[in-house]
C-alpha cells in the first residue's frame, strides 16, 4: 500500500496544485519511483490512498494501482485499515507516497522481504542514520533505536535517536484486528507491537532522502542529478 491522501503542507505552494507524491525529483515523480521499486520486486497487486488532488494520482497512475478514495483524511494508520479488504490476510509493505530512496548492494525491498519473521514480527520498519540522512533538518531528532537483536524501540522521551524512520514498512494485518475506527497514526500500533516485543527494525544500507521542505527537495535534486 502507498500512502498518498496528505495535503503536503510544508512544501506549499508547490502542493497547492499538485499532490506530493507526484512532485518530481530529477525528472521522475517519487510515486513513479516507488511504483517502478515496487514492480522490479514483482509487487503486482498495489493499493493507493488518495485525497489531496486525489483526482492527479488517479489519472496519473491509469489503473496501475487499485484506488482509495479518502472523504476525510485517515492519517495513516487509519487509511491502512480502511483499505485491509483490498490488502488480504498477511504481511504487506506500506510504503509513504513521498519516499525517496536509493539502493545498496541489494534492493531495499528484497532485504526488507528477507528480514520479515513473522514468528518473532507484528511490524518490521525501515530505519536510517540519522547522521546519514540527505535533508535532515537542525531540529530533527530521529525516531528509533535499534537492538543488536533487531528490534526497535521509540525515542519516546530521549533527546535524539539514532535512526529515522524511512517511510517503507511491512505490516501484518493482525496489527489491525483490535485498531480503532476513524484517524489515527500507525505508530499507535508500532508503540503496541513494541511493547509486546514484536516491532523490528532493518537499517537501510543505502541513501535516503528526508523529503519534508522545498530546501530538502532541492538536496535531493542535486543528489540524484
Amino acid at each position: 500500500m502507498i500512502l498518498a491522501a496528505g495535503r503536503g503542507e510544508r512544501m506549499r505552494p508547490l502542493t497547492d496544485s499538485m499532490p506530493k507524491p507526484l512532485l518530481p525529483v530529477a525528472g521522475c515523480s517519487m510515486l513513479d519511483r516507488i511504483m517502478a521499486r515496487l514492480g522490479e520486486h514483482g509487487v503486482s497487486d498495489v493499493v493507493v490512498n488518495v485525497h489531496h488532488h486525489g483526482e492527479q494520482i488517479a489519472r496519473h497512475l491509469d489503473g496501475r494501482a487499485r484506488i482509495v478514495k479518502e472523504q476525510r483524511l485517515l492519517e495513516t494508520g487509519g487509511s491502512v485499515k480502511n483499505a485491509l479488504p483490498l490488502l488480504g490476510d498477511g504481511p504487506f509493505f506500506v510504503l509513504n507516497g513521498d519516499g525517496l530512496w536509493q539502493d545498496g548492494r541489494i534492493p531495499m525491498l528484497a532485504r526488507m522481504e528477507a528480514a520479515w519473521n513473522p514468528d518473532r514480527m507484528d511490524a518490521l520498519l525501515l530505519l536510517h542514520p540519522l547522521d546519514k540522512t540527505i535533508g535532515r533538518e537542525a531540529r530533527d531528532r530521529g525516531d528509533y533505536f535499534l537492538g543488536a537483536d533487531g528490534r526497535a524501540r521509540h525515542r519516546g522521551d530521549s533527546d535524539v535517536a539514532p535512526y529515522f524512520f524511512a517511510s517503507v514498512s511491512i505490516c501484518d494485518s493482525r496489527l489491525f484486528h483490535q485498531s480503532p475506527d476513524g484517524p489515527f497514526s500507525l505508530l499507535k500500533l508500532w508503540n503496541q507491537a513494541q511493547a509486546a516485543g514484536r516491532l523490528h527494525g532493518l537499517a537501510h544500507d543505502g541513501q535516503w532522502f528526508h523529503v519534508g521542505t522545498l530546501q530538502a527537495l532541492r538536496e535531493a535534486e542535486r543528489a540524484l542529478r
